[in-house]
């Protein structure tokens, strides 16, 4: 028996569980949500397709209760109010704060060993909250950014290739935000060939440049965060961690000295198993590619001093 919670049954949460029902990645999902009746009515939605799609993974909805999230092996933590046009990361950091701390000590009382995803906004800092003012260690939190990034770099890999998106591969490093993530361009490949030698030098500084507003372009057009690909990228993650499948994915994860850093969370490649963050991988960054991680490095700081300056840590 496997069990996943998912905190936040809003679109990205919700999605998350549909996902990781269809795929069967946990035997039990729990949705719980603070707004009476939105969990229970979202995994009541999902349970009325098993018979269409063919799974057996059971989703429940609760509201509030967490002790129904007892013993799961994995929480996911999508909680707090999503970006709005026009709005920073950072301008969430008050508000989704409180609410992180709060749901992160709730799951804990009675998941105590469970892995935490975290999902929140500005995520790199909430992942850093949910470390410093918990005392955990860092191998059981991560942040999950990587995965959609990476996700979105070889949408758009494949979109100037005109290839199937499936045989492409691709990484982006750094904090998950429009200017501070570094899709690895360098490193990115095409059935094995670099894309460097496939595309300009101009098409793949579009790529890129896409990749890094890609969250930003869909929040325009949407008029809130999009939902699809960071619930299946949440999904993606935590069936690496349930399944023990040892998957290297970019996540943001506590740095110990690892490219030079220390007291940070941002985003590196890791792998990801049973226990959450197993290994960190360091990659032979070239003298731009470190630039631009220093540049990311700095900030994600400044927005982790905000914590600081609220006397959130």
């Amino acid at each position: 028996m496997s069990k996943v919670t998912v905190v936040g049954a809003g679109n990205v949460g919700a999605t998350a569980a549909n996902v990781l029902a269809i795929n069967e990645v946990a035997s039990e999902v729990v949705l719980i949500d603070i707004k009476e009746g939105l969990a229970e009515g979202k995994a009541m939605d999902i349970m009325q397709t098993a018979q269409l799609i063919g799974f057996d993974t059971v989703v429940k909805g609760v509201t509030n209760d967490y002790s129904k999230t007892a013993g799961s092996q994995v929480v996911v933590v999508t909680s707090g109010i999503p970006r709005k046009p026009g709005m920073t990361r950072e301008d969430l950091i008050g508000v989704n704060a409180g609410i992180v701390k709060s749901v992160v000590s709730s799951v804990l009382k009675y998941s105590p060993n469970a892995i935490l995803v975290m999902v929140s906004n500005p995520m790199d800092t909430m992942a850093y909250l949910t470390l410093k003012s918990l005392g955990l260690p860092r191998n059981r939190v991560i942040g999950m950014g990587g995965a959609l990034d990476s996700s979105r770099f070889k949408y758009f890999l494949s979109q100037a290739l005109k290839c199937n998106q499936n045989e492409v591969d691709g990484m982006v490093i750094g904090g998950h935000g429009d200017t501070t993530m570094i899709p690895l361009a360098r490193l990115a490949s095409y059935k094995g060939i670099p894309v460097s030698s496939l595309l300009s030098a101009k098409k793949l500084d579009e790529v890129v440049k896409s990749t890094m507003v890609g969250g930003a372009t869909l929040t325009g057009l949407l008029g809130t965060s999009a939902w699809m690909a960071p619930g299946a990228a949440i999904s993606f993650l935590v069936e690496s961690i349930v399944k023990d499948q040892k998957k290297m994915i970019p996540c943001s994860t506590f740095l110990n000295g690892e490219y030079g850093m220390s007291d940070i969370t941002i985003g590196v490649p890791c792998i990801i198993g049973k226990k959450g963050i197993e290994k960190v991988v360091e990659l032979k960054l070239n003298a731009d590619e470190k630039a631009k991680l220093a540049a990311s490095e700095a900030a994600v700081r400044k927005t982790n001093a905000v914590l600081n300056d609220m006397k959130l840590i």
